[in-house]
Formats: structure tokens, C-alpha cells, sequence
């Protein structure tokens, strides 16, 4: 089977261990994830994670049926043949002079990025968009040196107005 991204996405509750348990299952099967990311959702006292990992299909599946019978795992579904969204954020810091200033504005104006801040020698980029535009944006500022990068991995949900985890009865939505 050949070995393709897959994009998981998991409703689990607020609590310690749960993110060590769930990466475990991935690490027990030899897997390297490229993106976790890990927030608070709309129902009180849970998180929605976002994971991104290469692997054999059916190999994700089973690890994504493990991660199902984790006691604080409400739901996990893997989204990557599903019509999706998926962002990443990143700050990028470019060393950045009176010469080169204008052209780096230029370059950040073209990809809709924003100048955070404005130093004597670099520039802070803010980028929002999917892993292409901003590996794309990188790989331009990178002629002018990049001095940090931060990214937070991607995040994602499904178009329409259907939601990608249904919610058990008897969650609460966030106030």
C-alpha cells in the first residue's frame, strides 16, 4: 500500500497524560508525526488535536482505532479524503537591513503575511495559509537569512456545514 499523509483530527477531554498517551500509540508503531496541534474546542473542558502523519492506510487506521479506545479520546477521525481546511501559522524572523528591508515588504505584501516587527537588523513575518504558502514564503526569505522560524503545526476541519466530530450528549458548548 503506498505510504500517503493523513490528517486525524481527535475531540479529547482536558486532561494530564492525555496527549503523552495518544503520541505513544504512534510511537509504539514507528511512526514520526509532522504536525500536532492542540487547542480548546467549542464544548467546555475538551480539546480538538490535530495530527498529521505519513503512513500506510491501513496502518493509520488501525492506530486511529487505537486512539478511539483511549478512556479520554471522545472521538477521532481521519479527515484526509474529506473535503478540508487546513492552516498553519509561522513567524519567521529574517535578518532584515536598510537594503534589503523594501524588498522583504514586498515579498511579505505578495503572500498577504503581516510585519509583526521592526528591528535594526530583521523583520518578524507573520503567515497564515496551508503548508505550500508558507514553505513557499520561507523558501524566498530564506536568500536573506532567516534568523528563527516558529510554526505551529497545521490545523484543520472539514468544509460545510457538517461538523467533522459529532458531540456525545451531555457536553457542554463553551460560554
Amino acid at each position: 500500500m503506498p505510504v500517503a499523509k493523513h490528517t486525524l483530527v481527535a475531540l479529547v477531554e482536558d486532561k494530564p497524560g492525555v496527549l503523552n498517551r495518544m503520541v505513544s500509540l504512534f510511537r509504539r508503531r514507528g511512526f514520526n508525526i509532522d504536525s500536532i496541534a492542540v487547542g480548546s474546542s467549542e464544548i467546555s473542558r475538551m480539546s480538538r488535536m490535530t495530527i498529521v502523519v505519513a503512513g500506510e492506510t491501513g496502518i493509520v487506521e488501525q492506530v486511529r482505532k487505537q486512539l478511539d479506545k483511549v478512556v479520554e479520546v471522545v472521538k477521532v477521525i481521519d479527515i484526509t479524503n474529506e473535503e478540508m481546511i487546513a492552516r498553519e501559522l509561522a513567524l519567521l524572523k529574517v535578518k532584515a537591513n536598510a537594503s534589503t528591508r523594501s524588498e522583504i515588504l514586498e515579498i511579505v505584501d505578495i503572500f498577504r503575511a503581516k510585519i509583526l516587527d521592526v528591528a535594526a537588523d530583521s523583520v518578524v513575518v507573520e503567515v497564515t495559509g496551508d503548508r505550500d504558502k508558507v514553505n513557499s514564503l520561507f523558501d524566498l526569505l530564506r536568500n536573506f537569512g532567516i534568523k528563527e522560524m516558529n510554526r505551529t503545526g497545521c490545523i484543520a476541519t472539514t468544509r460545510g456545514s457538517k461538523a467533522s466530530l459529532k458531540q456525545k450528549k451531555g457536553l457542554a458548548p463553551r460560554k
